[in-house]
């Protein structure tokens, strides 16, 4: 797959790009009028009435969403008209997530060719989210807290991590899996679910309850850290609150382990600035968060770890499925974070040292 810049953490075999984390997928320029988008499904496509496993995606054009569907067959053709007499900017884009549902993107024409794709240019600052449901945008698109999980109502590109990286103009790349922590997974009954954790699936393509890519569990498929991330945030917590609740020794164990993990982060980004948050679904847990990364900077020397804490969602902006954030919450989410990023001045360093300045420029 060589018609587009790759977005995220993407894996091309046999001439198809494997989308499987929020916000995969492709973007490039072209020139014609009539595009089409072959894409393949995976397991969860196969199974008829499975609508709220389905991928789901979307197809921008000039910054305008003008396909938004579901990968509901092994083989789904997309066609988008093109206005011929101007240069358009297509994005395809992943709007669920991972552990649910994977595809593929094929071949891609303009006019019966394969020829005329230009793949757009990086922007200046990469960010990767590793999260959990809340990154994923879970629900965002629901009617409330009463509806539950679906693809159908999970959409990227509403969640507070999509949207701050658009008011920095920066790339994303995202790891993020629902009902997933740092010592448990979402946990109803105080028994910790070892088999929900982001860690194990850091270095990897993704995960799924199902899919997988020719028969491979797509978490056996290593990721390759070609470009590096300028800034790293990690918002985990949430479900492990649910296992920890008041107990300090498991808080305890919570921050062990997240000092742990930030280790393991550290190691494969070795120039990032890594900002520890939480707090949008509840903020308990937060000081054992601050204090895994005060934790890990006293026993490292490390000087680029820093810590948030975001407001709990507040009633009045309603709720996503499941009590999860609205699209109002999300916004004021990406608000708080932008303004942060902002203040810190990194990516603003970072733009005048590859610019050859000497002196910030505000």
């Amino acid at each position: 797959m060589k018609i587009g810049r790759r977005l995220g953490r993407t894996y091309t075999k046999d001439e198809i790009l494997w989308c499987a984390h929020s916000g995969t997928g492709v973007e490039f320029v072209c020139q014609g009028e009539n595009l089409t988008v072959s894409f393949k499904g995976s397991n969860a496509s196969m199974i008829k009435g499975n609508n709220k496993k389905y991928p789901r995606v979307a197809v921008y054009v000039n910054g305008e969403r003008v396909v938004d569907t579901q990968i509901d067959e092994i083989y789904k053709n997309v066609d988008i008209k093109l206005n011929p007499d101007e240069i358009s900017n297509v994005k395809i884009i992943k709007l669920s997530e991972s552990m649910e549902s994977i595809f593929g993107i094929g071949k891609i024409t303009l006019d019966g060719s394969t020829e005329g794709f230009t793949p757009t240019p990086e922007k200046d600052f990469l960010i990767e989210f590793i999260g959990d449901s809340i990154t994923c945008g879970y629900g965002v698109d629901a009617a409330g807290k009463e509806e539950t999980f679906s693809t159908e109502t999970e959409d990227f590109t509403d969640s507070y991590a999509y949207l701050t990286a658009q008011n920095l103009g920066a790339d994303i790349s995202v790891v993020a899996f629902s009902g997933h922590g740092i010592i448990s997974g979402y946990s109803a009954n105080g028994i910790d679910k070892t088999d929900l954790l982001v860690p194990k699936y850091y270095n990897k393509i993704g995960a799924s309850y199902d899919d997988k890519i020719d028969g491979k569990d797509i978490a056996d498929i290593e990721y390759v850290f070609e470009r590096k991330p300028d800034l790293i945030v990690i918002n985990l917590g949430t479900n492990d609150d649910s296992y920890c609740l008041d107990d300090a020794a498991k808080q305890a164990e919570f921050t062990d382990a997240y000092v742990s993990f930030l280790r393991t982060v550290r190691a494969y980004n070795p120039d990032a600035v890594i900002l520890c948050t939480l707090g949008i679904m509840g903020d308990r847990l937060y000081p054992a968060v601050e204090k895994a990364a005060v934790t890990f900077a006293i026993q490292t020397g490390d000087s680029k770890v820093f810590f948030k804490k975001f407001d709990v969602q507040n009633p009045s902006d309603g709720y996503g499925a499941d009590w999860h954030p609205s699209a109002a919450t999300h916004i004021k989410a990406s608000e708080s974070l932008t303004a942060w990023i902002k203040d810190l001045g990194y990516l603003r360093r970072i733009a005048s040292a590859r610019a050859g300045q000497s002196e910030i420029v505000e």
